[in-house]
């Protein structure tokens, strides 16, 4: 296993493996229904071979990641590793919130201490009920009295709002979405030079895109990878982000013991610049074909929020652009469901004001897209 640091926290090692348990197997198709079982071996599999990043949230599998995790890291394994949660800051209403959401995640976890405690999925709006409630003042108690251990944030919101969010407080950590393919969506490589510049360790999410750069490719992408025998699409995926020194881990979410130990060979070997001119070139190669597949040319710049309805129309278009570059519709159809149809930002909530046109520099025609995509990820 190989091992980087957070810039701010020297002698602490992490393994470049993180196992995120966001899609940990189920029992038929509940996410609510954990199947524990095999999830534990799972969980233990990657710890013996040494993974210790363990990343949960408050609404993972419906809340029930969290005491998964806390009953899987007995028998000794919560001392092997360093665990990682998220708060729910859209949970957040008053000041007493803050303790309130963390007494019960340790409670959940089973735990006295966390040990990498994020700030969930901020963006402007959320950034503004941390400053509107005192939550970093909050956090910095928690961290006083040892309850928590570092504290960072994740995010899902523009660059400039990333940036925004680093320059407002000394944080120690953050997570972003990175991968091949989304060089350019949200903090992307900018982000991610920008944090680094400023000391903060970066937690990569979302490596191998919810498992679709490792799922059956398409033929033509396949062929680009079938020129190395041997190196699955995943691993491909996997080091390109390790290629970047600024990335101290990336977050697999594994489903089974296959995936863990296809992710832990790679991560045995992988190192920063390890990819030569030669592979760089190639996985370009693939990302211009999985681009040419885009349905709308959003650049998730941001500048058509907020809407007035609270439709989140950059992550509308990128549920849509995945589901036509993968030609995995269902997988698509799944994320728009969880994570913005569901939470009411989806596309059937627009009103068709037309204020968001007027705002777009790629002079998007949002309105018809985002009727467009909704039709499509509700097939």
């Amino acid at each position: 296993m190989q091992y980087r640091s957070f810039p701010r926290i020297p002698g602490l090692e992490i393994s470049v493996l993180g196992f995120g348990c966001m899609r940990l197997p189920v029992v038929g198709a509940d996410m609510k229904r954990i199947d524990e079982g095999a999830a534990q071996a799972m969980l233990r599999q990657a710890i013996d071979a040494g993974v210790n990043y363990v990343d949960t949230a408050y609404p993972y599998h419906g809340g029930q990641s969290e005491p998964f995790v806390g009953r899987a890291l007995k028998d000794g394994y919560r001392a092997k590793v360093r665990l990682a949660t998220k708060l729910p800051v859209w949970l957040v209403e008053a000041e007493g919130d803050w303790e309130r959401l963390l007494d019960e995640q340790l409670k959940k976890l089973d735990t006295d201490h966390i040990d990498f405690y994020l700030i969930h999925a901020l963006n402007a709006e959320r950034w503004n009920t941390v400053r509107r409630f005192a939550g970093l003042r909050a956090l910095e108690r928690a961290r006083r009295d040892g309850r928590i251990g570092h504290i960072g944030f994740s995010m899902h919101d523009s660059l400039g709002v990333f940036k925004t969010i680093v320059d407002g407080y000394d944080w120690e950590f953050c997570q972003i979405q990175y991968n091949f393919i989304d060089q350019q969506f949200q903090a992307g490589t900018e982000g991610l030079r920008y944090a680094a510049e400023r000391r903060i360790g970066v937690i990569v999410m979302e490596p191998l895109r919810g498992g679709a750069l490792a799922a059956a490719q398409p033929e033509d992408i396949q062929k680009l990878w079938d020129r190395s025998p041997g190196a699955s699409p995943a691993d491909w995926a996997l080091r390109w982000v390790w290629n970047h020194p600024e990335v101290v881990t990336a977050l697999s979410g594994m489903g089974t013991a296959s995936q863990v130990a296809e992710n832990l060979a790679s991560a045995h070997t992988a190192k920063a610049g390890g990819l030569d001119a030669a592979a760089l070139a190639r996985i370009e190669q693939a990302r211009a074909i999985y681009t040419s597949r885009v349905r709308v040319p959003c650049t998730t710049c941001g500048y058509c929020a907020p809407c007035p309805n609270g439709v989140t129309i950059p992550e509308v278009f990128s549920a849509y652009n995945t589901g036509s570059m993968f030609g995995n519709w269902k997988s698509a159809a799944w994320q728009y469901d969880a994570f913005i149809a569901g939470p009411g930002h989806g596309a059937d909530q627009c009103l068709a004001c037309g204020e968001c046109e007027g705002k777009c520099p790629q002079q998007i025609p949002i309105i018809e897209k985002l009727a467009e995509a909704h039709a499509a990820l509700t097939a």
